[in-house]
């Protein structure tokens, strides 16, 4: 697939996020992944080839595997199935063919659902400075990227520039009730621990993870978004794993790894326009990002 850094479709255009475009198309929504990745901040020039893609289908197969936990808002990933539920995508099919998903509507709550099994980025620099996460105390003596006795809900407001803010389970309760939050903080923590152990046997650690829920126009509760993909999550090979330092993700690590090199430098300043990125760094970018997929999926990334 030819790397796409935007989409621009004829229909009715809703909202252009980081990665996706939203598209209206009626009763349904098509959301269409990108191929344009971020660090700092700061979109990239290059877009990564076949990470739309990878978050689309790998979205589709943990919504697959996870309905028996929760609804969820998509309809089909299939180009064929979107066409036949949306005739009007068939003239366009080439440009988001295997990166669009044909969606439920849903209202979003305000509240990032994490979920950490490892105490890792923003997890461990909190516990290092107060021996918490997400306000609440944690055992004494953990290293970095230790795995927790259980996994812990540690939610976050929604920013659509820079970054989240952690907040407490009280702030979720105020934000959308009791009832609700009790369910965002039992599913997430659901869907986390059954996609750990299906990763754990395919050789992959899932450190922490975030999801998004919404209510459909009916009122039910459905999980939204995108679904434990690298640019939710964060996926360590067990063979690299050890307590004590962070393992590299199977994401951008090798974008993060060359900006940084920049920055220390004193060739960039983490402002935008963002630097060019090699071809090196963008093809073995897209190499951890189809890593991910096959090793998770124990398929190959399907060609559209």
């Amino acid at each position: 697939m030819p790397a796409v850094q935007r989409t621009d479709l004829p229909f009715p255009l809703l909202r252009r996020g980081k990665v996706r475009e939203m598209y209206d198309l009626g009763d349904h929504l098509l959301l269409v992944a990108s191929d344009r990745i971020s660090a700092f901040d700061c979109v990239i020039p290059q877009p990564i080839p076949d990470k739309g893609a990878v978050l689309t289908q790998m979205s589709r197969y943990w919504f697959d595997r996870t309905g028996h936990i929760v609804r969820n808002h998509c309809l089909s990933a299939d180009p064929d199935r979107i066409v036949e539920l949306e005739p009007q995508l068939a003239d366009t099919r080439d440009r988001w063919a295997g990166r669009g998903m044909l969606v439920r509507r849903a209202d979003p709550f305000p509240v990032e659902c994490v979920v950490r099994g490892f105490i890792t980025g923003s997890a461990w620099k909190e516990y290092r400075a107060s021996g918490t996460l997400a306000g609440e105390p944690l055992p004494e003596g953990l290293v970095e990227a230790q795995e927790l006795e259980e996994p812990v809900f540690s939610p976050a407001t929604k920013a659509e520039e820079g970054h989240d803010e952690n907040i407490t389970f009280e702030q979720v309760r105020g934000l959308v009730g009791s009832k609700v939050a009790d369910f965002l903080k039992q599913t997430s923590i659901d869907l986390y621990l059954s996609a750990r152990e299906h990763a754990r046997r395919n050789g992959i650690l899932i450190a922490d993870t975030k999801f998004e829920f919404g209510t459909s126009p009916t009122g039910e509760l459905l999980l939204i978004d995108e679904a434990l993909t690298p640019d939710s999550s964060r996926f360590w090979p067990v063979g690299e794993y050890e307590p004590g330092s962070t393992p590299p993700s199977l994401d951008k690590q090798p974008v993060r790894d060359y900006l940084e090199q920049l920055v220390q430098a004193g060739e960039w300043d983490r402002q935008p326009p963002a630097p060019d990125l090699p071809p090196s760094v963008v093809s073995s970018t897209s190499a951890r990002y189809r890593e991910a997929f096959e090793r998770i999926t124990a398929h190959p990334l399907p060609e559209f």
